[in-house]
């Protein structure tokens, strides 16, 4: 390589500097204290730059001698004729020698000795680049791999050039194949209410809509497996895409509706990315599609390695499934199981509101009374939200042991035993987890929108998000249970639950919600004394006041936040929450407050705002209307403010940022 000139620092500095002594010699004349002021600058100015050039000529100069004592002049020239571009390097990051490779390739022509390599590895750093792997980096359009070696005085650095290969991988990457499966969600229903050839118009528009995505946005293809469920097949790269338009083809078909009700047709689609090949991809979009229905359908799951899911979409209320066959069939199933066991345990979720112990008193009266086996509702007294329901429930029955703890249940589980878990499908939210990894054999009876902490493995998953409530689902089963077991202080828990998180009948209620209330009206249920149920203390009332008075609007949710912590705080806030929505023009409602150590979130909305997808990012649940979170390590202001930057995101990117009107 042609020896150069080498300038350490920037010969401007010496020209800035000359520039400040000529203008104090300008000075002169006129003023002798400027001229003096101006003169001294101007060689502290010259005195620092000379300087900063002699420490970096010598550190260049200790690098180079380090460098040419580590290497002979043999291995100096075969650095020089290297095919790999080499540098080597003073400790202020300073080049003061490149072989001939880095000057054709990383130098293009120019004189670069004595810049700063920062600006050929950027934005990567010494540390990294010293490490094992070394570090990737771009230059001038390139890509190469550096790796470094120290010497005594610098350092050495290697860049391999590893542009094609990295081009490979790439396209290996983005062409990787991915499988998805897509199911029109309420196909049967449009087809029902649509007969003739209207219900041909709404099916042919939406394999219209899905080939064109899967063959023009997707760059795949599309066949149907059934009626209403389909295949296909694209990359990742599309995959990408898709995800940063979250999945327009939601909205597509979503804007297909019916000439007779205004219904909107929706799907539901499960992705398996990242896999090692197709058929595990298949059966990672199965359980995406699980997913998707799960959570109620009208998104995309998105399933990749280590069991992470991403969804989209989910804007649309769930509708109901008016078949009752499939009910039926798993009453018989769990008839079967409860017959083969030697005792049944039955457990809601943590903090157990009406619907948990309603649903629990429901199967508990249809095992213990229909089927005559052993059983028992398994409860925390000290945290329950719904004690006088508990107290209801255990005068009704005196003699029998209706609620047991914790231990008690645990020295009672035998090999033989069964769980029932109900209006959770989470293993986090249980009431004991401890009993649920004890019992060999569980059930689940749930409502809530799939959460990815499902309980894995279970007898029976018996998940409705369709349903109002898990009393309706308890309900139901009953009937085909032994419905005499049902007697009028079973049919008020039931009815109670129902009324919860329906609203009074205003929320989620479909044919079969008054269905199920009319069969528990005629085993005896006193609408008067499920209401009883939900009556307030005049302290609990003054609370819940205050919440409602401190409530602020924004983006058409109310939010309130509260400082104090009393004992029914959490009722508090749930009942709070509820009466935020009947002001007007608030579509949804978010009540904040302390419990312990952890910051708790009740989330309400009338259809127009999906709460439980805000929720999600807290590390809730719920279901579309109704959700809740709790947060661990922080405060209430902390938390509100999150929550408005969660409803700045959720709501942009849902379509949901706008005035109600």
């Amino acid at each position: 390589m042609r020896r150069k000139k080498v300038w350490v620092v920037s010969p401007l500095l010496y020209l800035m500097a000359a520039a400040m002594v000529a203008m104090a010699f300008a000075s002169y004349p006129h003023s002798r204290i400027l001229f003096l002021v101006e003169l001294t600058a101007a060689g502290v100015s010259l005195l620092a730059v000379g300087a900063s050039d002699l420490l970096r000529r010598r550190d260049s100069s200790r690098a180079l001698r380090g460098a040419k004592r580590v290497l002979t002049g043999e291995e100096s020239y075969a650095l020089q004729e290297f095919g790999l571009a080499v540098a080597v390097v003073g400790r202020a990051g300073d080049i003061v020698w490149a072989n001939q490779a880095f000057a054709d390739t990383l130098g293009r022509g120019r004189d670069f000795v004595g810049e700063n390599v920062l600006r050929y590895i950027y934005p990567k750093t010494f540390r990294q680049v010293m490490g094992e792997k070394g570090a990737a980096v771009s230059h001038g359009g390139r890509e190469y791999t550096v790796y470094g070696a120290r010497a005594k005085e610098g350092y050495l650095l290697y860049f391999v050039d590893d542009t094609y290969f990295k081009a490979i991988h790439k396209e290996y990457r983005e062409k990787k194949p991915v499988v998805g499966l897509v199911v029109f969600d309420n196909r049967e229903e449009l087809l029902r209410d649509n007969m003739g050839g209207e219900g041909s118009r709404i099916s042919g528009e939406v394999d219209a809509v899905l080939y064109r995505w899967a063959s023009e946005e997707m760059g795949g293809f599309l066949r149907r497996l059934s009626d209403n469920r389909y295949l296909f097949l694209t990359d990742e790269s599309h995959v990408e895409e898709a995800k940063q338009r979250r999945f327009r083809v939601l909205d597509d078909v979503r804007a297909i509706k019916s000439g007779k009700n205004n219904m909107s047709a929706t799907i539901s689609v499960g992705l398996g990315r990242g896999s090692q090949d197709i058929a595990e991809s298949e059966r990672w979009a199965r359980q995406a599609l699980d997913m998707a229905l799960g959570r109620g359908g009208d998104q995309v799951a998105v399933m990749q390695k280590g069991d992470t899911y991403e969804f989209f979409g989910g804007l649309s209320k769930g509708v109901e499934k008016r078949d009752k066959v499939r009910t039926r069939v798993i009453a018989a199933t769990l008839t079967d199981h409860v017959k083969d066991s030697d005792r049944v345990f039955i457990m809601g979720h943590k903090n157990s509101d009406l619907d948990s112990v309603g649903a629990a008193v429901g199967m508990w009266a249809a095992i213990h009374k229909g089927l005559e086996k052993p059983a028992a509702v398994v409860i925390n007294r000290n945290q329950t939200l719904a004690r006088p329901l508990v107290d209801t429930v255990a005068r009704a029955y005196p003699e029998e042991d209706v609620f047991i703890g914790a231990q008690e249940a645990l020295q009672a589980v035998t090999d033989r035993s069964l769980l029932i878990v109900v209006d959770t499908h989470s293993v986090n939210f249980v009431e004991y987890h401890e009993l649920l990894e004890r019992v060999p054999r569980v059930v689940v009876i749930d409502h809530h929108r799939m959460m990815v902490s499902h309980i894995k493995n279970a007898l029976i998953f018996y998940h409705e998000p369709y349903a109002s409530s898990a009393s309706e689902m308890v309900t139901e089963l009953v009937q085909y249970i032994k419905a005499s077991a049902i007697d009028a202080a079973d049919a008020e828990a039931l009815l109670a639950g129902i009324m919860l998180d329906t609203k009074n009948f205003v929320l989620k209620t479909g044919v079969r919600t008054f269905e199920a209330s009319a069969f528990l009206r005629r085993q005896g249920a006193d609408t008067v004394a499920v209401k009883k149920l939900f009556s307030d203390t005049l302290d609990t009332y003054k609370q819940k006041a205050q919440l409602v008075s401190g409530a602020e609007i924004y983006k058409g949710c109310a939010i309130a936040a509260s400082t104090w912590e009393v004992e029914d705080l959490r009722i508090v806030a749930a009942q709070a929450a509820d009466e935020l929505l009947s002001i007007l023009g608030v579509r949804a409602s978010f009540v904040i407050y302390r419990s312990g150590s952890d910051v708790n979130i009740s989330g309400r909305s009338l259809g127009d705002v999906n709460v439980q997808l805000i929720l999600e990012g807290f590390g809730g649940g719920g279901h579309f209307t109704m959700a809740g979170a709790q947060v661990k390590n922080a405060t209430v202001s902390e938390v509100r403010r999150a929550l408005m930057r969660a409803l700045d995101t959720k709501l942009a990117e849902n379509g949901e940022d706008q005035e109600p009107r």
